[in-house]
């Protein structure tokens, strides 16, 4: 039977941490279901699947510790803000599309879509492209698979195992594959085959679009000394219980538009997409804000590396409203990664110093789960700019 478990951390959690703290609880162990941290951080609620596992408490208060000892408030930077727009609608638009057949969901945190969904994500996807037209960014088409080598290259490992996806196939073995074949069905908990069946792992699903050009660039001098590229692909981050409705999926659709080549190329390109980014918002009516941020960095890399992102500015989220949750959810970002995949890939400028880049992503299902949350599926509310770019009915 499922129980209830109530934990007072071994430090206070701040404020600005807590939902970064709540998150990586997801993660601590199989027999949580879900966490919640009271808003100042005193309180720890866990529901769990089972009895606690002895050492369940000890792994808790080790992610507190980690995240949270000696941790400053970061700076926030906001650029734009525009999150008391007003808007007509204030429901969650998730029941509405479940009821209309818009969204069927195969399994935790992948869904198929209908027409709807279809056609509003291709309002938005139609805008990006003009967008990366703009800045003549040249059209690229990537693998859903990602080489595990290349990506450990760049330390993804270290960064993000928790939301990482792997894919592995039989081994070459006439016993196990027959074995397969005539034993294996799905289980509650899974597939009932054994892990020995599996081959190592070479490749996994890909967990961002931009990895893969910069892959293709490794080794060798930069074309030109400066690239623009767009791109769409899926990319999948393993989210555990956090996984929630369109907001967090494990399989999404991310449009970027990416710059390489020096500092000065990169920065220049990120901010005057923005500048384009801003007045197409508006136009789309839409109540959000940019903001500085970091990435979902794991708990023993977090505070070093959000810290990093913060000081320097590397990251800023265009964050939605949900009217209905009085909340927001990042739908795009701007980012700035340095030279950081220049030196780790070897990707040179002309001078021989390593090439900067960056990008301007755009996460498609929750452009569109924020905009329905903001204008309901009613095409008759919806600004000019969406209504009139398809035929609704």
């Amino acid at each position: 039977m499922a129980e209830q478990l109530t934990l007072t951390p071994v430090i206070p959690i701040p404020a600005h941490l807590v939902g970064q703290v709540q998150a990586k609880l997801a993660y601590v162990d199989e027999a949580i279901a879900s966490a919640s941290i009271a808003a100042d951080g005193s309180r720890i609620d866990l529901q769990l699947r089972a009895a606690a596992p002895a050492d369940l408490e000890a792994k808790v208060q080790s992610v507190v510790q980690d995240m949270a000892s000696g941790a400053s408030k970061p700076k926030v930077e906001v650029l734009e803000d525009h999150l008391q727009r007003g808007v007509p609608y204030a429901a969650d638009p998730m029941p509405e599309l479940e009821q209309r057949g818009e969204v069927h969901q195969e399994t935790n945190g992948v869904y198929s879509f209908g027409p709807l969904l279809a056609n509003l994500i291709g309002v938005f996807e139609d805008y990006f492209l003009e967008l990366a037209a703009e800045f003549g960014a040249k059209p690229q088409r990537f693998p859903t698979l990602i080489s595990a080598e290349m990506l450990g290259r760049v330390n993804y490992f270290r960064a993000f195992p928790h939301s990482l996806t792997f894919a592995t196939h039989l081994r070459e073995d006439l016993h196990i594959i027959s074995d397969f074949a005539e034993n294996t069905v799905y289980e509650p908990a899974g597939l009932s085959a054994s892990l020995e069946s599996f081959s190592k792992i070479q490749a996994l699903l890909s967990p961002a679009v931009c990895y893969h050009l910069y892959f293709g660039l490794a080794d060798k001098p930069l074309p030109g000394g400066q690239l623009a590229a767009t791109a769409v692909g899926h990319c999948f981050r393993y989210e555990s219980s956090n996984l929630n409705s369109l907001e967090r999926l494990w399989d999404f659709t991310m449009r970027e538009v990416i710059f390489v080549g020096s500092r000065e190329y990169v920065l220049d390109n990120r901010e005057a997409a923005r500048q384009k980014v801003t007045p197409w918002l508006q136009e789309l009516g839409l109540a959000y804000m940019v903001e500085s941020a970091n990435d979902p960095f794991f708990v023993g890399e977090f505070r070093k590396q959000a810290a990093f992102q913060n000081a320097f500015q590397l990251k800023y989220e265009i964050r939605a409203r949900l009217p209905f949750k009085d909340s927001t959810l990042a739908v795009g970002s701007y980012n700035y990664h340095q030279d950081f995949f220049g030196r780790h890939l070897n990707i040179t400028l002309p001078d021989g110093k390593p090439a900067h880049t960056g990008c301007v992503a755009f996460g498609l299902e929750r452009m569109a789960y924020a905009f329905l949350a903001q204008y309901s599926l009613d095409p008759a509310q919806w600004p000019a700019i969406v209504r009139e770019a398809r035929a609704w009915a």
